[in-house]
C-alpha cells in the first residue's frame, strides 16, 4: 500500500472512558478484515516514561520485548492484536522536549528561537509518523491520553490539526470518544457533555470524523441523530460503546455498530468481507460458560489499586478462559500478612500469586505467603519479586540461614541469597536502567516450567535490578528448590521450582507481559490448572 493511513483517538468529558480499549477493538477489527495495524499511545505527562512512577500514579509499568517502560494501555494494544509492540509504540511529552532540548543543545535549530509550534510538534509528527517508517503498516492508529482540553494534551491536538491538513481527508481521520450520561432525576441520557466536548475539540482546530458514544444504556435514534446533527458529523458515523461485563465485548460491539466500515470508507479503504473472529468468539464462550470455579489471592502492596496488577489480572483472565474456568481474584495486602492471620487469610484460596514490586515495605507479608504455600502444598506462583521472596523464605527456613534477605531490603544480611546485578552497582539513575526486555532462557527437561512451556528455549520480558545470588545454588539445589531456568548467556537464575510440591514456581521475569487473548501465557495456565486440581 502506498500510503500509510492514520486514525486519531481522542477522549472528552472525563477521562478513564476506556480509549484504550476503544483503540485496540477497532485496531483488532481492521487486522482481522486484512490490514496491518499498529497502535502507539501519546501521552500529556512530563515524565520520560512510567518507569519511575508510583503505581499508584498511574498503574502498571508496561514493559516492551525492546526493553521499553511504556503505558499500561500498550498492555491491551499486545493482548487483542497478539502483535509485540516497540519503544516507538509510546510517546511522552517529557521524551519530546528531551529530544527537543538536546538539539537545541547540539545547534541543529540553527540559533533559532525553539517554540512549541513548529518544534515541538514538528518532533510529536515525526514521532507519530516513526511507528510506520518503511510503510511496514497499512494504519497507524494513536491514542491521545487525557481529555481534550487539557492543558498538557494541546500540542498533541496541535499536531493532529497539522497532520489531518497535511495528509489529507482520505488519510487522517479523528475519533473522539465521550460520554452521554444518564440523569435518573428526570429519567433522560443527556448530549450536552458531547456537544460541548465536540465545541472544544472544534474550538481547536479539529473536526471529530466520528464520534464514539460511551453509554451504560442502549441510545435511540433520534438522540444518535441529534448529536450527528449538532457535532457536524453523519448520522452513521455517531457509534454507541455500551457498558460491557468484560473489555472483550467491546470488539464485537463495535463490529455490530460497524465502526470498522465507517473507518474503512472515510479512509477510502475497501471494505473486506466481515471477519468471523472465530478464536475471539471462542475465547469468549468459554470465558462466560465456565466449568470450574476457583479462588485465586494476589497478593500485592499496591492491591487498592487494581490497574498495578492489569497484565497479571488480564493473564489470569485469558489462563481461565483456556480452563474453562470462572476465577474470583481476591487481591490481599501484603502488609496485612502476618505469621499468625496467614492461614486464615489463605484457608479458602485454591492457589497464591505473589506479585512484583519494589522496596521493603509489605516484604514480610510476602514472605510469609511463600511459606505457607510451600509448607501446606498450594499452588504458588511468585514473579519477579515474588519470586526472590520464595528463595528468602526457603533460605531461612529450610537452609536455616537466620536472617537470610535481599540486598535491596538489608544490605548488610548475612546471607545475601539476592544481590544486586554487578552491572548495576555503578548506576545512580533511576529511569531505564534496570535489566529490561527480553531476555532468552534455557528450561530443564523434566521441570515443571518445561511441562508448561513444552520447549527449552524461550525469551521473557524482565524488569529488576536484583538477582538470585549464584553463591548459594548448590545449596538450593541439594535442599530440594531447583533451578530449572538459566539464562545462557549471563547464567543468571530465571526460574526456581520445588518439584515435590503439588505446583511451586517463582520466575524473575515477567510472564504477565507476554499472554495474549489468542494466546494464554502457558505458566498462567498450567498454574491455573493445578488451582482447579487442588
Amino acid at each position: 500500500m502506498a500510503d500509510v493511513k492514520y486514525i486519531f483517538v481522542t477522549g472528552g468529558v472525563t477521562s478513564s472512558l476506556g480509549k484504550g480499549t476503544l483503540s485496540a477493538s477497532l485496531a483488532k477489527l481492521l487486522q482481522a478484515r486484512g490490514y496491518s495495524v499498529t497502535i502507539q499511545k501519546l501521552d500529556p505527562y512530563i515524565n520520560v516514561d512510567p518507569g519511575t512512577l508510583n503505581p499508584y500514579e498511574h498503574g502498571e509499568c508496561y514493559v516492551t520485548l525492546d526493553g521499553a517502560e511504556t503505558d499500561l494501555d500498550l498492555g491491551h494494544y499486545e493482548r487483542f492484536l497478539n502483535v509485540p509492540t516497540s519503544q516507538a509504540n509510546n510517546v511522552t511529552t517529557g521524551r519530546v522536549y528531551q529530544s527537543v532540548i538536546e538539539k537545541e543543545r547540539k545547534g541543529d535549530y540553527l540559533g533559532k528561537t525553539v517554540q512549541v509550534i513548529p518544534h515541538i510538534t514538528d518532533e510529536i509528527k515525526r514521532r507519530i509518523k516513526l511507528v510506520s517508517a518503511g510503510n511496514k503498516y497499512d494504519i497507524v492508529l494513536t491514542e491521545i491520553g487525557g481529555t481534550v482540553g487539557d492543558i498538557e494534551s494541546l500540542p498533541y491536538i496541535e499536531s493532529v490539526r497539522q497532520l489531518k491538513w497535511e495528509l489529507g481527508p482520505q488519510n487522517c481521520i479523528v475519533i473522539h470518544l465521550t460520554l452521554v450520561p444518564f440523569l435518573s432525576t428526570t429519567g433522560e441520557l443527556k448530549t450536552k457533555p458531547t456537544q460541548h466536548s465536540v465545541k472544544v475539540l472544534l474550538e481547536e482546530g479539529i473536526q471529530p470524523d466520528i464520534l464514539v458514544l460511551r453509554t451504560d444504556r442502549s441510545l435511540n435514534t433520534g438522540l444518535k441523530r441529534k448529536v450527528a446533527l449538532f457535532c457536524n458529523v453523519e448520522e452513521n458515523a455517531v457509534v454507541e460503546s455500551v457498558d460491557v461485563s468484560t473489555i472483550y465485548e467491546v470488539p464485537l460491539n463495535m463490529l455490530n455498530e460497524k465502526l470498522d466500515q465507517t473507518v474503512l470508507r472515510k479512509l477510502g479503504l475497501p471494505v473486506y468481507e466481515e471477519p468471523p473472529l472465530t478464536e475471539w468468539r471462542e475465547f469468549l464462550r468459554r470465558l462466560k460458560n465456565p466449568k470450574h470455579f476457583i479462588k485465586i489471592g494476589l497478593v500485592g502492596k499496591y492491591v487498592e489499586l487494581p490497574d498495578a496488577y492489569k497484565s497479571i489480572s488480564e493473564a489470569l483472565i485469558h489462563s481461565g478462559s483456556s480452563n474453562e474456568c470462572e476465577i474470583d481474584v481476591e487481591f490481599i495486602h501484603s502488609e496485612e500478612i502476618t505469621d499468625k492471620n496467614v492461614a486464615d487469610l489463605f484457608k479458602e484460596l485454591n492457589g497464591i500469586l505473589v506479585a512484583p514490586g519494589f522496596g521493603s515495605r509489605g516484604i514480610d507479608g510476602k514472605i510469609y505467603s511463600a511459606r505457607y504455600c510451600r509448607e501446606n502444598n498450594i499452588p504458588f506462583l511468585g514473579i519477579c519479586l515474588g519470586m526472590q521472596c520464595a528463595v528468602i523464605e526457603f533460605a531461612r527456613n529450610v537452609l536455616k540461614m537466620e536472617g537470610a534477605h535481599s540486598t535491596e531490603i538489608d544490605h548488610k544480611t548475612r546471607y545475601p541469597v539476592i544481590d544486586l546485578m554487578e552491572e548495576q552497582k555503578s548506576i545512580i539513575d533511576k529511569g531505564g536502567t534496570m535489566r529490561l526486555g527480553g531476555y532468552k532462557c534455557i528450561i530443564s527437561k523434566g521441570s515443571r516450567a518445561f511441562e508448561a512451556y513444552g520447549k527449552t528455549e524461550i525469551v521473557e520480558r524482565h524488569r529488576h535490578r536484583y538477582e538470585f545470588n549464584d553463591k548459594y545454588l548448590e545449596d538450593f539445589r541439594k535442599n530440594g528448590m531447583l533451578p530449572v531456568g538459566i539464562n545462557p548467556e549471563s547464567n543468571l537464575v530465571e526460574i526456581m521450582e520445588i518439584p515435590d510440591h503439588k505446583w511451586f514456581i517463582g520466575v524473575q521475569f515477567h510472564p504477565e507481559y507476554s499472554s495474549t487473548v489468542i494466546n494464554p501465557h502457558p505458566l498462567f495456565v498450567q498454574f491455573i490448572k493445578a488451582c482447579i486440581m487442588k
